[in-house]
C-alpha cells in the first residue's frame, strides 16, 4: 500500500481502476461520486496488497542437485562441491543438454507455483550456459515465458557466473572469448534487461567483473551482482561504482558497504533462501542497512543448488526469523524495493498512475503473510486489472 500508517494500510479502503491503471485510491466514504456508477467489486474485508514481485531468480535451469543436497547433510562445503566439479558447472551440463522445449517447461513449472502467490513480475537470470548459443537459448526462454503465461518477465545476463570446464583456470580467456561476446550478442538480440555476475572467490574477481560492467555501460544497460556471500571481495563497492540497480547475498557486507550503497541507491537483496540451504551462519548486516536506509528486496534465489526455493512467501518467513527484519519490511521487500531493484516504477505499490497488479489476500492483518510457514492466503491475483 501506500500511506503514512503502518504497512501504509488504507482501513475500509477503495481502489478504483481504469484499463489497468489505477486511477484512484482512498477510503470508501471518500470516493468521489463520478465512480459511483462504475462496476463495483466487493473484498469482503481481505487484504488488497500490491502483487509480489521476485526480483532475483534463476529459474530457467536443466536438472537438479539433489545429489549435492546429500552431500552437504554429509559434511561437504559448497566449495568443495564446486570444486570438485559439481555446483554451478554440474547445472551447466544439464542445462546445455536439455535445450530450448525442456528448459521452458520446467520454468513454466515453477513459475507456476510463484504465481499461485500472487506474483506478477520476475526476473530470470542465464548464467547456467556459458558458452554464448546456451545463454542465448536460456535468455529466448525467460522472454518467452511471458508468452505463456501472465506474468512481467525482467532479464538479467549472468555470463559471468562460473568458470565453464573448458576454461578451468583461465578465467580472464573466457570473459574475453565468451562473456563479452555473448553479452554483444544477447543485447543485440533485445534479450538483456541488465547485467549480473558472481563476484566471489570461486567465480570472477572484482577486475573480471568490472570489465563485464565496462561493456554494460557502454551499451547502457543497468548492473547488479552477487556479492560478499561467502566472502568478502569488495564487490558491493564495485557495484557502487558502478550505480547498480542491487547488490546481492551481502552476508559479508560491511557498515563500510551499507553506506556506498546509500550514497549509489543500490538496493540489498537478501537471499535467505540460499543462507538457509547451505545452513551459513554469517547473516546479513540487516540493522547497518535499516540504520543507513538501504531498501532491502527479499526473494526467492530460485535455483537447483543453493536455494532450490519457489515461494516468496516462505521467503518472506525465512527474512523475519533468521534475519530478524520486520514483517513489514518483509512485504516491502517483495513489493516496492523489489520494484526498485529491477529498475521499475510502474509497479510495487497501490498508488495511482502505476498498474493495476494486486494480490488478494484471506487474511486478518498483513502481519499473517510473513508469520504463517507453508500456508497460501491467496484469494485472488489481478494483473493489469483482469
Amino acid at each position: 500500500m501506500d500511506g503514512d500508517t503502518p504497512y501504509g494500510l488504507i482501513e475500509n479502503g477503495t481502489v478504483v481502476i481504469d484499463e489497468g491503471i489505477i486511477v484512484w485510491v482512498g477510503t470508501e466514504d471518500t470516493l468521489p461520486t463520478h465512480f459511483a456508477a462504475l462496476e463495483q467489486k466487493d473484498l469482503a474485508g481481505r487484504l488488497l496488497t500490491p502483487a509480489l514481485i521476485d526480483c532475483h531468480t534463476h529459474i530457467v535451469h536443466g536438472g537438479h542437485r539433489a545429489a549435492e543436497f546429500e552431500k552437504r547433510l554429509e559434511g561437504a562445503s559448497y566449495e568443495e562441491i564446486a570444486q570438485a566439479g559439481g555446483g554451478i558447472v554440474s547445472t551447466v551440463r544439464s542445462t546445455r543438454e536439455a535445450g530450448y522445449d525442456k528448459l521452458l517447461e520446467s520454468a513454466l513449472g515453477r513459475v507456476d507455483g510463484l504465481l499461485a502467490e500472487g506474483l506478477s513480475m520476475i526476473e530470470i537470470k542465464s548464467g547456467y550456459g556459458l558458452d554464448q548459443e546456451a545463454e542465448l537459448t536460456m535468455l529466448r526462454v525467460a522472454r518467452a515465458i511471458e508468452k505463456h503465461r501472465p506474468v512481467r518477465v525482467r532479464t538479467s545476463f549472468l555470463g559471468a557466473h562460473a568458470i565453464p570446464q573448458e576454461y578451468t583456470g583461465r578465467a580472464d580467456a573466457y570473459i574475453d572469448d565468451v562473456c563479452l561476446p555473448a553479452l554483444l550478442a544477447a543485447h543485440a538480440e533485445g534479450l538483456v534487461d541488465a547485467v549480473d555476475g558472481f563476484c566471489e572467490i570461486i567465480a570472477f574477481s572484482p577486475d573480471q567483473i568490472e570489465r563485464v560492467f565496462k561493456l554494460a555501460n557502454e551499451l547502457n544497460i543497468p548492473v547488479k551482482l552477487h556479492a560478499e556471500q561467502l566472502s568478502h571481495l569488495g564487490g558491493t563497492l564495485l557495484a557502487t561504482r558502478h550505480k547498480a540497480l542491487s547488490s546481492d547475498h551481502l552476508e559479508y557486507a560491511t557498515e563500510s558497504d551499507a553506506l556506498a550503497m546509500k550514497e549509489s541507491g543500490t538496493v540489498a537483496v537478501i537471499l535467505p533462501g540460499a543462507f538457509y540451504t547451505l545452513r551459513e551462519t554469517q547473516a546479513p548486516p540487516i540493522a547497518a542497512f535499516r540504520e543507513n536506509n538501504v531498501p532491502m528486496a527479499i526473494a526467492t534465489d530460485c535455483n537447483p543448488g543453493s536455494s532450490p526455493i519457489s515461494s516468496l512467501l516462505l521467503v518472506m518467513n525465512m527474512a523475519c526469523t533468521l534475519f530478524r527484519m520486520t514483517p513489514a519490511e518483509a512485504l516491502a521487500g517483495v513489493t516496492r524495493h523489489a520494484a526498485q531493484a529491477l529498475g521499475t516504477t510502474d509497479t510495487g505499490i497501490v498508488r495511482t498512475g502505476l498498474r493495476a497488479d494486486f494480490a488478494i489476500w484471506d487474511v486478518k492483518h498483513p502481519a499473517e503473510l510473513a508469520y504463517r510457514i507453508g500456508a497460501n492466503p491467496l484469494h485472488q491475483r489481478i494483473f493489469a486489472g483482469h
